[in-house]
């Protein structure tokens, strides 16, 4: 039946858009006349209309063609009108039919709107008892939350309550005093660890209620009363106890370390007394002191009177200084010089005093030392002191000791070291400008027979300047550098003094060396080789040999020489031609240098070994003089290359400067 509707509609649709002119003429049920004026109402099929596309029109035209049912009416050739009204019949005959069919099911069809009706009524009561529930369930949410305030509102007072028993129980625990802390105070001895144990259980109560009665705590006057008679009772106790310690260091023959050791076990007996009673702990620390200071006081006197009796015989004096000469003569009445002024200018084996394992070595026992025949360097009276490295070591011995002390934490000596250092750094200095003014006004007609070796006073001052160097390098001063730089300053020119004393250059220069090399070697020895003073004598050797290597040359090649230098400033003015005219002295040259120079070159080096006591400073200086030569010598040679002396005939007279070099290897000494 639907099929039928939809294919009746369909092809209502087409007839009356395809015969719309010839409907209107035509009387039929649905119209009137062909004389009746009232115009048909086609909506969207009325062409006639303004807004009536064409295109729109095309595409239902279009649409209505590809039906089937419409493509099957017009390829059997039916008659559109005719084929619609049958249509038409047929659709009132399915109305009418559907007619009877819903009279046929109108006992059913009221039956469903009963049912559907009780269904609305169940749904109105379900509904309405959903409502109820929404309703209900709103409440217990508020309900809920409620519950939930009430909740956190209960946890928070417990955490109080909790916080509050917590801080209640300490201060109740803080305030009470147990049984066994009055039994232990009251009964137990000193020395028992129980009474340690309550001593200091009853330290922490005395603060806790020092502490709340400053918070205003009024339960703290409920255990004041006990507390205190318990303080009292345990101060009494411990005063007579540290006390009797005390007292048995005053004992004749007493060791006093072993009580002092079994006072260490109680430290915390004088701790209570500063924190309950500090009247008390002050006169046990200084009846402590007073009974310590008595016994060291004794000790240091024994020993010092005992130290006395080990001290050096000789010691240096007043006149024993750098630049005394030791031919110096005293009076009848004077006392005897020392046998060797150099032992007070040297460190020798006392540099050890300052090392580590020394400076915490035990100390020396004076009878030991006595009986052992041990002698130990000693200025006791430090104002007779005239011993420069003595009082330097005793200064550098304090301050390592107070680095010591600073590393153990024992800040109590800091003052001590400083008044020492204040009484040592004066004198040391004082006897330095000492040693300087006397290597300045020192004469040298004074000093007797002079010869090209090291002077005397040249290496005191080398090992004295030495021995302080290598002592101030673990901890420098400045001021110490300052006065070892007037003295170097004193002392070179001393030694200039010295030389000008000398008739011949040669030997000044002589002497100059070997005192430059003389100090530079002991320098050396004991300081570091970037040291100021090594290379300011390092200088000096350097400019003196290079000097006295020219001067040694200068008999046996000096014409030589000064023929080269003369023949290469021509040669670099342009004025070469100049050398035609010294065929002659060139010729001569030549025949001169071929004959002689073996034997000077043994002369130089026998003058040589002879004139230095440093054999490797001689072989240096040999092996400088003979480099110098054949430098010279290549010179010659290529001044005789130039074209106005290349055709002399006594160029073939040259030695080869190979076979020079080979010749003169022969000549190094070898020491």
């Amino acid at each position: 039946m639907a099929a039928a509707a939809t294919m009746a509609a369909a092809a209502r649709e087409l007839v009356l858009r395809a015969g719309a002119s010839d409907l209107e003429e035509e009387e039929g049920p649905l119209g009137g006349g062909p004389g009746l004026q009232e115009p048909l109402q086609l909506g969207e099929l009325d062409i006639t209309s303004d807004e009536f596309i064409l295109d729109e029109v095309d595409v239902h035209i279009q649409a209505n063609l590809e039906d089937e049912l419409v493509k099957e009416a017009l390829k059997t050739g039916v008659d559109l009108r005719h084929y619609s009204k049958q249509v038409e019949l047929e659709l009132q005959q399915i109305e009418q039919k559907s007619i009877r069919d819903y009279i046929q099911e109108s006992e059913n069809i009221a039956s469903l709107h009963n049912q559907i009706t009780a269904c609305d009524a169940v749904l109105e009561r379900m509904e309405q008892m959903l409502g109820a529930f929404q309703s209900d369930l709103s409440s217990i949410s508020s309900e809920i939350r409620t519950l939930q305030e009430q909740s956190g509102a209960m946890n928070i007072r417990l955490r109080n309550r909790q916080a509050v028993r917590g801080k209640l129980g300490e201060l109740v625990d803080g305030l009470v005093v147990p049984s066994a802390l009055v039994t232990a105070i009251l009964e137990a001895p000193v020395t028992e660890p129980r009474f340690l144990e309550q001593l200091q259980e009853l330290d922490a109560k005395a603060a806790a209620v020092r502490e709340q009665e400053a918070r205003g705590t009024a339960a703290c006057a409920d255990v004041r009363g006990v507390l205190d008679r318990l303080r009292v009772k345990a101060v009494t106790k411990i005063r007579e106890f540290i006390l009797q310690k005390i007292y048995s260091f005053r004992k004749p023959m007493t060791n006093y370390q072993i009580p002092q050791t079994a006072l260490l076990k109680f430290r915390f007996f004088y701790q209570f007394l500063l924190g309950n009673e500090r009247a008390t702990a002050k006169e046990i620390r200084d009846e402590y002191v007073e009974t310590l200071s008595k016994i060291y006081l004794s000790y240091y006197r024994s020993y010092l009177g005992r130290l006395m009796k080990v001290q050096y015989e000789e010691v240096a004096e007043k006149d024993d200084l750098m630049g005394v000469e030791d031919t110096a003569k005293k009076g009848f009445f004077s006392k005897p010089s020392l046998r060797s002024r150099n032992t007070i200018f040297t460190l020798g084996t006392r540099g050890s005093v300052i090392s580590p394992t020394e400076l915490e070595a035990p100390i020396l026992v004076p009878h030991t030392a006595q009986r052992g025949e041990q002698r130990k360097h000693l200025e006791s009276y430090l104002a007779d002191c005239y011993d420069a490295i003595a009082v330097f070591l005793c200064i550098h011995i304090v301050l390592r000791f107070r680095n010591i002390a600073a590393k153990r934490e024992v800040p109590a000596l800091d003052r001590y070291w400083e008044q020492v250092l204040a009484l040592l750094w004066p004198r040391f200095e004082l006897i330095l400008e000492m040693n300087v003014q006397s290597v300045r006004s020192t004469d040298p007609q004074r000093l007797g027979g002079l010869d090209t070796r090291p002077h005397y006073i040249t290496r005191r001052y080398a090992e004295f300047s030495s021995a302080l160097v290598s002592i101030n390098q673990t901890i420098p001063n400045e001021r110490t550098m300052q006065l070892l730089g007037q003295l170097q300053v004193e002392v070179e020119n001393f030694v200039l003094r010295v030389a000008a004393e000398f008739s011949s250059r040669k030997e000044q220069l002589v002497f100059l060396i070997n005192n430059y090399d003389m100090m530079l070697g002991v320098l050396m020895e004991r300081a570091a080789d970037d040291s100021k003073e090594v290379e300011s004598f390092q200088q000096l050797l350097n400019a003196r040999t290079q000097e006295f290597i020219e001067e040694l040359l200068s008999p046996p090649f000096g014409g030589l020489v000064a023929f080269v230098k003369e023949a290469e400033a021509l040669i670099e003015r342009g004025q070469a031609e100049r050398l035609r005219g010294e065929e002659a002295r060139v010729t001569q040259l030549i025949r001169g240098f071929g004959s002689s120079w073996k034997s000077s070159v043994e002369s130089l080096s026998q003058d040589v070994m002879r004139s230095f006591t440093n054999f490797r400073n001689g072989t240096s200086i040999i092996q400088g003089a003979l480099t110098q030569l054949i430098q010279v010598y290549h010179r010659f040679h290529r001044v005789l290359s130039q074209p106005q002396l290349r055709a002399l005939p006594a160029r073939a007279e040259l030695i080869n400067i190979h076979h020079l070099m080979v010749e003169l290897k022969k000549h190094k000494p070898n020491f």
